[in-house]
């Protein structure tokens, strides 16, 4: 008898996700549809936007005759090819990229800690990674050569998400209040750090920290996107193959423990894949935060919370949000590259705010 129910209990943890019903299938393919159209049109215009600017068409013939296709006019402007191939497109593949792993870090960290308001900004993941790889700038680490700062970046990562971890849990459940402040208190120790590692720095290494706390895609190379576009594709590859267990997580501990999910490796896996987004978003671009609580937000509201849609759907949803941000950054003010980080802070900032008050409400008030 004992054997029997072991088994009841452990059949659904192999079972396959059940099809969704053809409303919201056809929710999700719209979805996807629309942020692959935006992100391929935001693309082209980010391409050609800035002082020396390349129409759309040029854009396109220019990567079309890299192909190999003989299709399409080429920049008319005799450095536009080079400006293209040498600035604006590496910057565009770095904001998709950036936008895509933080914001899917903010849905795996939002499922595992089961909190609307988990983010890597918010609770200080971001802070921690940008802490260590300051610390590599400063000392002048170069241990693991071109991959030093990335590599301090996940460990700071690391250790400040398993400290909100850690001190956020409270009989068996992470409390919103507790998370919160936590976080607050990460930021405060981790922004102090960066105060001290200002002070011990010559006027380079300075800069270089001030650049970490707003946040730019400014002086992006192929040479970086060729160090992040791994880890990014590993960390969504992670979240991705661990979005139905996090879909049997949101049930509550009890019942996913009853279909066979181990709960504490789902969640030491899922932190490590956040950490490795976060190290990856942070090590070249610094600290851009709210992307990871906007965007799965706006998703669920569109299709719902269902993570194996919601992990994928997040990283277009982030890359088509900050390519959209970059490219203000640079078109806003004439002559100006604004950092990054200050635009999204600004939007994040109010939305923050206002889920902030909506989770109260439904949660009764906080006592």
């Amino acid at each position: 008898m004992t054997r029997l129910l072991s088994a009841h209990a452990a059949a659904p943890a192999t079972m396959e996700p059940t099809a969704l019903p053809p409303a919201r299938s056809g929710r999700v393919t719209a979805l996807f549809v629309t942020l692959a159209l935006a992100l391929l049109v935001l693309a082209v215009v980010a391409a050609g936007s800035g002082q020396l600017h390349v129409a759309p068409a040029e854009v396109v013939g220019s990567v079309l005759h890299r192909l190999g296709l003989d299709v399409g006019p080429l920049p008319s402007h005799p450095n536009g090819d080079a400006a293209l191939w040498t600035i604006r497109f590496p910057r565009v593949a770095m904001a998709a990229l950036v936008g895509a792993a933080l914001a899917t870090a903010g849905a795996l960290m939002q499922g595992v800690f089961g909190n609307p308001l988990a983010e890597p900004g918010v609770v200080g993941v971001s802070s921690g990674a940008a802490v260590a790889a300051s610390a590599t700038i400063v000392f002048g680490l170069q241990a693991f050569g071109p991959w030093t700062t990335a590599v301090a970046a996940f460990g700071g990562g690391l250790v400040a998400t398993f400290l909100v971890y850690a001190l956020a849990r409270s009989g068996g459940r992470t409390e919103v209040v507790t998370l919160v402040l936590t976080g607050v208190a990460v930021n405060a120790v981790c922004g102090a750090l960066i105060a001290l590692l200002t002070f011990l720095a010559d006027t380079q290494a300075r800069e270089q920290i001030v650049f970490w706390q707003l946040g730019s895609l400014n002086g992006t190379r192929w040479a970086h996107v060729a160090i992040v576009a791994p880890l990014v594709a590993v960390g969504i590859a992670i979240g991705v193959a661990r979005a139905p267990r996090l879909d049997l997580l949101s049930l509550g501990e009890r019942s996913a423990r009853h279909v066979g999910v181990d709960v504490e490796r789902l969640r030491i896996v899922a932190i490590l894949a956040v950490a490795l987004l976060t190290a990856a978003a942070v090590a070249f671009c610094g600290i851009i935060a709210f992307v990871g609580l906007v965007v799965p937000h706006l998703v669920r509201m569109a299709v719902g919370p269902a993570h194996r849609v919601l992990v994928p759907a997040s990283a277009l949803g982030g890359a088509v949000l900050l390519l959209a941000a970059d490219l203000v950054a640079r078109t806003a003010v004439a002559y100006a590259d604004l950092p990054i980080g200050m635009l999204t802070a600004l939007v994040g900032g109010p939305f923050f705010f206002w889920l902030l008050r909506r989770t109260r409400r439904q949660a009764g008030g906080w006592a």
